[in-house]
C-alpha cells in the first residue's frame, strides 16, 4: 500500500507493483510546488508518465532528476496559447500519448473587489483560470482521441461554491471552471472523455501568500501558518495537504472513476458544511443570538425540550 506517494518518488517504484496509472501519460499544470506537485509525486508512484507544467524553470529541473525515467518539464504559461499547444505536444513527443490532462495552475488573481476591480486585473485572472483550462482541453482533445479516451480534470474551488472563500474574480472564475467542466463532460462523454472538477478547500499551500504579493519563500512559509490554523475553523481536525487533493485527482484520472463524469469534487474537511455552531457544540447559533437567547440558555432549553418528551 502507497502511504506516503512522494517518499515512494524519492526511493523508486516497486517494479512488483501495479499502479492505478500504468501505461498513462499526464500534463499537469503548476506541477513544481503544491497541490501540483503532490499530484505529479503520486501520479508517478502510481505508475504514469508526467509531463510538469510549470514556470518554477529550477524546480521543474529538480523534478526531472528526481523522476529521470518518469517526469518531463515544460516551461509553460497558460495564459499563452502557445505555451500550452507546446505543453501537450511535448507529451506525445517525449511519452507517446497523453491520457490526463490535470489543469491546475493558478493564483488568486485580482483582490480587488467590484469597486477597484479593473478590466485589466479580471481579463488577466479569467485568462490564467478560465481560459487556460479550456485550451488545455482543447489541445489535449486530439491525443486523447488518438487514445480511445481520457481524464480531464480542472481544479475549482469552495470559492467557485459559496462567497466569502477568496476574491470576487477568482471566485467567479471558479465558479466557470466547475459549470465548464460540467458542459465539457457534456460533449465529449461520446468520445470516452471524462471531465471533472475538484473544489479544494484551506489547503496548506503557498497559493495564499502569492496571491498577497508576497515572495516565493514568503508565500511557502505561510503555507506552514495555514497548516496551524486550518484544523481550528473546520470540522476535521487535520490541516488540508496537497496530497489530500492529490489524491482525488488520482481517483479521477484513473479508471476506478470511469462512470463519472460532470462533476465537481469537493475536498475541503467539511468546511463548506455549515457555519461553526453545525458542528462545533460550543459555537453560538447565529440565529439564537440575534434573538438574545445565549449558549446557556439554548442548552437550557434543549434540556428542558428532551425531559418534556420523555416524560410525555
Amino acid at each position: 500500500m502507497i502511504t506516503d506517494p512522494s517518499e515512494v518518488g524519492r526511493q523508486g517504484r516497486d517494479k512488483t507493483m501495479v499502479g492505478r496509472l500504468d501505461g498513462k501519460v499526464a500534463v499537469i499544470t503548476g506541477g513544481c510546488s503544491g497541490i501540483g506537485l503532490g499530484a505529479v509525486e503520486l501520479f508517478v508512484a502510481e505508475g504514469a508518465k508526467v509531463v510538469a507544467a510549470d514556470l518554477q524553470v529550477e524546480k521543474g529541473a529538480m523534478l526531472e532528476r528526481r523522476f529521470p525515467d518518469s517526469v518531463r518539464f515544460a516551461r509553460c504559461d497558460v495564459t499563452v496559447e502557445a505555451d500550452i499547444a507546446a505543453t501537450v505536444a511535448l507529451a506525445k513527443e517525449t511519452f507517446g500519448g497523453l491520457d490526463i490532462l490535470f489543469n491546475n495552475a493558478g493564483h488568486g488573481g485580482t483582490p480587488a473587489g467590484v469597486a477597484d476591480m479593473t478590466a485589466e486585473g479580471w481579463d488577466h485572472t479569467f485568462a490564467l483560470l478560465v481560459r487556460g483550462p479550456v485550451l488545455g482541453m482543447k489541445y489535449a482533445l486530439p491525443l486523447m482521441l488518438e487514445r480511445g479516451g481520457g481524464s480531464i480534470i480542472n481544479t475549482a474551488s469552495i470559492a467557485g461554491l459559496q462567497a466569502g472563500f477568496g476574491p470576487l474574480a477568482y471566485s467567479a472564475a471558479k465558479c466557470a471552471v466547475i459549470h465548464m467542466s460540467r458542459c465539457a463532460a457534456a460533449e465529449l462523454s461520446p468520445q470516452k472523455i471524462r471531465v471533472n472538477a475538484i473544489c479544494p478547500g484551506l489547503i496548506a499551500t503557498s497559493i495564499f501568500g502569492a496571491s498577497m504579493g508576497l515572495p516565493r519563500e514568503v508565500a511557502d512559509q505561510m503555507a506552514a501558518q495555514i497548516a496551524e490554523v486550518a484544523p481550528k475553523i473546520q470540522p476535521m481536525p487535520k490541516a488540508g495537504l496537497p496530497e489530500d487533493i492529490a489524491r482525488a485527482a488520482l481517483y479521477l484520472a484513473s479508471d476506478d472513476s470511469l462512470f463519472v463524469t460532470g462533476t465537481h469534487l469537493v475536498v475541503d474537511g467539511g468546511i463548506t458544511i455549515g457555519g461553526a455552531h453545525s458542528w462545533n457544540p460550543s459555537a453560538p447559533s447565529p440565529l439564537l443570538s440575534a434573538m438574545g437567547i445565549t449558549p446557556e440558555q439554548a442548552e437550557q432549553m434543549r434540556a428542558a425540550m428532551l425531559a418534556a418528551g420523555a416524560a410525555g
